[in-house]
């Protein structure tokens, strides 16, 4: 720490991130970094899952061969989100992380690649993260933020909250799909087969009352705590041998605790090659479905962040809102240049924010963490999901609260309010929430004749998302 003080008497440390401004403790800013990259740790095991076993249209995979490369992929996604992690946390001096994007990344695997080559599909994503950038200094997309009206700005924040409590549940297995098969119209149901079973779910159970016991007995460093005994717990479970069934790494302490890293995937992508080998029109489709998602993540994400740390302005806008968009948009052209898709904040964030973390340095510990990964990549790999979820839903319940703050009785609010909270964990989509509360504004005030009310942006923005749900016909008569 710097024996420079600044003005005011605090250190420069202290000075440059606010940390005593914002009223936190850099003991609390570390231990929310450390919480927060444990709740999304596990995106560096699920990207190559998602990423390392789909095919190009030529039939190979990411990395290049005829095999899958998860090691590469692995060492990639660490790489790309530790490096921007840091980097938000220096410039813009927000509790944010960011990593691979969840939804984003199938979307690239299952729709984009196998239409063209791997190189030409990260080439996609690279362009994507150019032109939101390019929004962001023109100052579009913090004009477009502005013009989202306060309630609108918390509803989305309480449907994140819902979303990833719905993350958390279905990550720890306590509610599961139903099968095509299964002779129901119930999308849903509790457990795999409408019961709880398996020792994993007990594990979570185990984690979900240990981390609320510790709550609201305001123990600090609970959801650290929390993280840290039903991992151990995990362990103990999977050493007798009582139950395989893991949702995504088995908790099982690792052979070698140190790996030698390969970074097969940087700089694997081509610009152009997409338009010579899907066509003009094709092409330009792909890119708007991607950054239209990603506009709009982010900017309800930081949000919810925001409010959670009790840092917004009266109008619900974050400090640093720019240098937050400019991070996060590079982020994205970073994910395609280190070829692991597209990168965006995260909200398990929420996460190290619960544990009080309020500014860049939490930021600074939870990208260093993923750096760290790299090399000790089968230590993440021992803590399962059921270990780490509990977190996201004692986060969803804390981002839930701010519901209050909407005027239910102002029907040409509440509704919109209400479609964006609920469409978020119904689709498991934070932009289709946000474009369908956007859309159900601009009808409604323009049904009760208060259209010129509406924000000239906030017209485009619906209009864009009308584009966005139907890109599949729209997409068809194009082409």
């Amino acid at each position: 720490m710097s024996s420079q003080t600044t003005a005011g008497g605090r250190s420069g440390l202290d000075g440059y991130f606010k940390i005593t401004e914002r009223g936190s403790t850099v003991a609390t800013e570390i231990r929310g970094g450390i919480v927060t990259f444990f709740t999304m740790g596990y995106i560096v095991v699920l990207n190559p899952l998602i990423l390392g076993y789909a095919t190009d249209v030529d039939g190979k995979y990411l990395g290049g061969g005829s095999e899958p490369n998860l090691a590469a992929i692995a060492a990639g996604t660490a790489l790309v989100a530790g490096v921007l992690t840091i980097l938000m946390g220096v410039v813009a001096n927000y509790p944010l992380a960011l990593a691979a994007g969840l939804g984003l990344n199938a979307f690239v695997a299952f729709a984009i690649a196998s239409q063209m080559t791997w190189a030409d599909a990260m080439g996609l994503v690279v362009i994507e993260g150019v032109i939101i950038l390019v929004l962001v200094l023109t100052g579009f997309r913090t004009a477009v933020f502005h013009a989202v009206p306060t309630s609108l700005k918390t509803a989305i924040s309480v449907g994140i909250g819902l979303f990833i409590a719905l993350i958390g549940f279905v990550d720890a297995g306590f509610v599961a799909r139903i099968p095509d098969a299964a002779n129901t119209t119930v999308p849903v149901q509790l457990g795999a087969t409408g019961v709880l079973t398996g020792w994993p779910v007990v594990v979570f159970a185990f984690g979900m009352v240990l981390v609320i016991a510790l709550w609201v007995r305001k123990i600090k460093g609970a959801i650290l705590i929390s993280i840290v005994v039903t991992t151990i717990l995990a362990l103990v479970v999977d050493a007798l041998g009582a139950d395989k069934g893991w949702s995504l790494n088995e908790p099982a302490f690792p052979d070698d605790v140190f790996d030698t890293p390969h970074f097969d995937t940087l700089g694997h992508f081509s610009l152009l090659g997409s338009f010579d080998s899907i066509g003009v029109v094709s092409t330009l489709l792909l890119i708007f479905t991607l950054m239209l998602a990603d506009f709009f993540d982010t900017m309800g994400t930081m949000t919810a962040i925001g409010a959670e740390a009790g840092l917004l302005d009266e109008d619900g806008v974050p400090p640093n809102t720019e240098r937050i968009l400019v991070v996060d948009s590079i982020a994205a052209a970073a994910g395609g240049a280190g070829g692991v898709s597209s990168n965006t904040s995260y909200i398990e964030s929420a996460a190290g924010v619960g544990e009080g973390a309020r500014t860049g340095v939490a930021s600074v510990v939870t990208g260093v963490l993923f750096l760290l990964t790299i090399l000790i990549a089968p230590l993440v790999e021992m803590i399962p999901s059921e270990a780490a979820v509990p977190a996201l839903v004692l986060v969803g319940f804390l981002m839930m609260q701010q519901v209050r703050e909407i005027d239910w009785a102002d029907l040409e609010i509440a509704i919109p309010a209400f479609l964006t909270i609920v469409l978020m964990p119904f689709t498991y989509s934070i932009s289709v929430g946000i474009g369908a509360g956007f859309i159900a504004y601009v009808v409604i005030k323009l049904v009760v004749g208060k259209a010129a009310k509406v924000h000239p942006l906030l017209w485009l923005v619906a209009a864009s998302f009308v584009i966005y749900f139907a890109i599949d016909p729209i997409t068809r008569v194009l082409t």
